[in-house]
């Protein structure tokens, strides 16, 4: 499996929580994996995850989340009981231990949690960069909060190795072998992508796999804020570049993560993004009339590395 991060793309995050380069990135933490010790980078993580849990950065976001699913949640009608009391389910049962098996979650509990799938994309070196493994350590506990199996959970980034797979693994995330540039296609199933500093080129290519209505209506995006990367680019750069997030942005809801002393590199320009039913209705038939590949000059910086 080693073999999927060759050619794969690679995230480069903003100036701000920056992540080492590769080169560098043993410097961060001691280096856990240079000992090939798996059973110590499942400890880092768990510890990363406990400190999460009981810090003001979550118990600020759990709140988001909450108002963040509502609407999806309404317009998906996905649940057989009323949302109010669907909502009233999103919470952190008592604190599964981060190796331990979904097998003990509730019968109920994994009834709600096929509303979604989730796949992340960039989450980056764990083993050795403590931005990366922080990361991780949120991904663990929204999948706990939303009650999503992790094996419903589809990681890739081109920047694992064979012991950061095997953790991976051992979690009982289901890590992707082939490189998708953003380019999944939903196919109906409700969808949370999480894309924490990815770049905007791997955005554009998610929206263009999934440019309609109801397959947009399906999908959350927790990654770098759209609002933010329209006030960076010029329009007429935005258009030409990255189309489709230039055309989705009047399509979109997003509420942007708190900023706390202790997380402020990790999760920086970090958003929630959906998209309501209401808005993408009102967009122009042209937009959805436009679906050609994104295509992007060999020359581009484009913060991800091609799959060919």
């Amino acid at each position: 499996m080693a073999a999927a991060a060759v050619g794969g793309w690679r995230t480069v995050p903003k100036r701000r929580g920056r992540r080492p380069r590769p080169g560098r990135a043993a410097a961060d933490t001691g280096a856990p994996e240079a000992s090939g010790d798996g059973s110590a980078v499942r400890r880092r993580v768990c510890q990363a995850r406990d400190d999460l849990q009981i810090s003001d950065f979550w118990h600020l976001t759990e709140g988001i989340i909450q108002k963040c699913f509502t609407e999806p949640l309404e317009q998906l009608q996905v649940a057989t009981e009323p949302i109010s009391e669907v909502l009233e389910h999103l919470h952190l049962e008592p604190s599964q231990p981060v190796e331990a098996s979904n097998s003990n979650l509730r019968g109920d509990s994994l009834k709600r949690a096929r509303c979604f799938k989730c796949v992340c994309y960039g989450i980056g070196k764990f083993a050795s960069c403590v931005i990366a493994r922080n990361q991780l350590a949120f991904l663990l506990l929204l999948l706990e909060k939303l009650q999503i199996p992790r094996n419903h959970c589809y990681i890739y980034d081109p920047l694992f190795n064979e012991l950061e797979i095997s953790v991976l693994n051992a979690l009982g995330l289901t890590v992707l072998k082939e490189n998708e540039e953003g380019k999944r296609n939903i196919c109906g199933e409700p969808t949370i992508f999480y894309m924490i500093h990815c770049g905007t080129a791997l955005y554009n290519n998610l929206l263009w796999s999934n440019w309609s209505v109801d397959s947009l209506s399906k999908v959350m995006i927790i990654g770098n804020s759209f609002g933010t990367i329209e006030g960076k680019l010029l329009t007429r750069i935005l258009q030409k570049k990255y189309p489709y997030v230039a055309n989705i942005l009047k399509g979109t809801e997003e509420i942007e993560f708190p900023q706390t002393l202790q997380y402020m590199d990790v999760f920086n320009d970090t958003a929630i993004h959906w998209f309501p039913l209401r808005k993408l209705k009102e967009l122009p038939d042209e937009i959805w009339a436009f679906q050609e590949e994104p295509d992007y000059s060999e020359s581009e910086e484009l913060e991800i590395i091609r799959n060919h």
